[in-house]
């Protein structure tokens, strides 16, 4: 005697060798044995044999038209056996009865399951209402096998160019153009972005890295909302100085300038001038909110994108021929270049130059300081500057530069959208010259004393701390051991971060005796400080990654195959003349500072992967730096 049961869901069949009413002993087709429950069994039968029934029952069953059986069937409920007697106007044998419960089974849109073996025909509404449900269904497995073909083919399907954006960047997973991509990805072994820069739809790969950016920190796009720019300066006293600011030549938010007087049997009274827009901006203004939600200004190699509206930094940036608006720190200082003394003023400060790095720094560097400056504008006030500044880092017992790191600048030739025309020079220069000192060292000492000015008075700051290795934004006046002073609070770049605009806020309120806009345990000011830390340190990642496109792009352009490179540690490696760092399987073990020659191998622009191998190892060593990241003091 055999049975069919059901079990997990499927229909099987097997030899019964003992039956005990609640339960069966049986053997399996495949010749196992096993205990079923008897309210699982569907049919006993004779004939055919167990091996036998479901290949002739599904054969059968493939010649029962699906529809004609909904017609057929009654509306109640019913169970398989009585159906296949009426069905076949006779009593079923066992391949027939098993035929038609396996076609009420594969039907579950016409048939509903209510027990073992028993069934209830969908109500025609229910049933006509599923039966779109699965043409539609139907018409959207053909359109993604088209969108897929299309996308095989090196095409980019009519849907998908409204949709381009979020593809890329933020793709919905529910929409039919998401899993034609996924399934097309799949099929050729391409990622998303490879797959559709195939098919054209990346405009180039530098706007893919750039759009990636917006549409993660800037999705309503770069460009400001109107807002009256504010006009800020009535009433202050003019400063009797002439100042002057030293930056690259792209440098267009002025922050910082300088001034020198001498103070005949006292020494000099140095001027460290700050940018006040704090003065014009006012906390809760609509400019304010601009500058509250974009936090810092975003740079990149040939772009950047400004915290403040252009017609607001031309406001407030320290531009040659203006007498512009600032908070003014002045140090007395000594013969012997010690800080006797400071007042802090806002005041109208003229500014006379705006001294450019490429311009000053072949007059003014350390092999001219050793021997003898030439004469240019400003020679002697820088000279001063730069002695100051030697005995700051001296007493702080800090260097103000990394000895042996490089900063490099970035100057693109056409349109970066289209980095196939453009021409990419990459200029090199040693961080820790004189220029970088003096102007370095100022900030330190500007950023804190400011900041012990607030804490001394009690006036809340947002302070940059480094206390046990690690650097970290806080609302306490903690030590920064990197730079070796009690407490440093971001002050100087007010046109170009939202916390050195806070804590401008603090100390105008201070120097004009006013309530500070934040308090101590101010929400805001907390909220201030944690969104700013995350999207400063996002927007740092986002100019490195694209730095390092630049690179690639450059490494291209000069048709370079092979490179020379410094290991720092363990397979990582620093190439010349570059800012890239680079692992190395290929790498034997080498002591920090070997020189080395890589091959370039390949190369990606979207995923901006760049794989070398080694070749040779090099005679001279080089110097290698404890580090390839530095506090930044502006």
């Amino acid at each position: 005697m055999f049975l069919l049961f059901e079990e997990d869901g499927a229909f099987k069949t097997a030899t019964i060798l003992t039956d005990n009413d609640a339960s069966l002993q049986i053997e399996m087709v495949s010749g196992k044995r096993a205990k079923i429950k008897a309210a699982t069994v569907l049919l006993r039968f004779k004939e055919p044999t167990a091996s036998a029934l479901l290949d002739a029952a599904e054969l059968l069953a493939e010649s029962v038209e699906t529809e004609f059986l909904w017609e057929c069937a009654s509306d109640g409920e019913f169970s398989f056996l009585d159906f296949a007697r009426d069905y076949f106007g006779h009593e079923a044998s066992t391949v027939e009865a098993t035929a038609i419960l396996l076609a009420l089974h594969s039907a579950p849109v016409y048939f509903h399951r209510k027990g073992k073996g028993r069934f209830r025909k969908a109500p025609a509404d229910i049933l006509a209402a599923a039966l779109a449900g699965l043409e539609k269904k139907r018409q959207q497995a053909l359109a993604i096998e088209r969108m897929v073909e299309t996308l095989k083919a090196g095409q980019l399907p009519s849907e998908f160019t409204p949709l381009l954006r979020d593809l890329l960047y933020k793709p919905d997973r529910n929409r039919l153009e998401t899993k034609a991509l996924e399934a097309a990805c799949a099929d050729t072994g391409l990622s998303a972005a490879h797959l559709l820069a195939q098919c054209g739809a990346i405009r180039s790969t530098s706007d893919y890295h750039f759009q990636r950016f917006l549409n993660d920190y800037f999705p309503r796009g770069t460009d400001f909302p109107a807002c009256e720019t504010p006009v800020a300066g009535k009433g202050l006293p003019r400063a009797e100085v002439r100042a002057f600011s030293i930056d690259d030549a792209a440098t267009t938010e002025i922050d910082d300038a300088f001034s020198v007087q001498a103070l005949p049997g006292i020494g000099w009274r140095v001027g460290i001038h700050i940018a006040a827009p704090g003065l014009g901006i006012l906390p809760g203004s609509p400019l304010d909110g601009i500058a509250r939600e974009r936090l810092s200004t975003v740079y990149m190699p040939g772009n950047k994108i400004t915290m403040l509206p252009d017609a607001v930094v031309e406001q407030f940036t320290l531009s040659a021929g203006r007498t512009c608006p600032a908070v003014s720190l002045y140090l007395t200082v000594s013969p012997e270049l010690e800080i006797t003394g400071h007042e802090s003023r806002l005041e109208l400060v003229p500014v006379v130059a705006n001294l450019r790095h490429h311009e000053i720094e072949p007059l003014f560097n350390e092999g001219t300081l050793a021997t003898a400056l030439p004469e240019f504008a400003f020679r002697d006030e820088l000279k001063l500057l730069w002695q100051l500044a030697c005995a700051c880092e001296g007493r702080r017992g800090k260097p103000s530069a990394v000895q042996g790191i490089n900063d490099y600048n970035f100057d693109i030739d056409g349109d970066i959208a289209e980095p196939a025309q453009c021409r990419v020079i990459i200029s090199e220069r040693k961080r820790g010259s004189p220029l970088d000192k003096l102007v370095s060292e100022l900030m330190i000492v500007a950023n804190s004393t400011w900041g012990g000015l607030l804490a001394e008075n009690g006036i809340a700051a947002i302070y940059r701390a480094q206390t046990g290795g690690k650097v970290r934004m806080t609302t306490s006046p903690l030590p920064h051991d990197g730079l070796g002073v009690a407490q440093y609070a971001w002050s100087s770049s007010p046109l170009r971060r939202y916390v050195d605009l806070i804590n401008q806020w603090q100390l105008i309120a201070h120097l004009t005796e006013q309530s500070p806009p934040f308090g101590a345990k101010s929400d805001a000011l907390f909220a201030a400080m944690r969104d700013f830390d995350l999207t400063y340190a996002a927007y740092a990642e986002f100019q490195r990654g694209m730095e390092r496109y630049w690179c690639l792009r450059w490494l291209q352009q000069e048709g370079i195959s092979e490179i020379d490179a410094t290991v720092r540690r363990e397979a990582m490696v620093k190439l010349d003349r570059l800012p890239l760092l680079l692992r190395v399987p290929s790498l034997p073990e080498l002591s920090p500072g070997s020189r080395v020659r890589l091959a370039v191998e390949s190369m990606d622009e979207l995923t901006l992967d760049l794989n070398c191998r080694y070749v040779d190892s090099l005679d001279a060593p080089a110097d290698t730096p404890a580090s390839d990241e530095l506090e930044p003091v502006s």
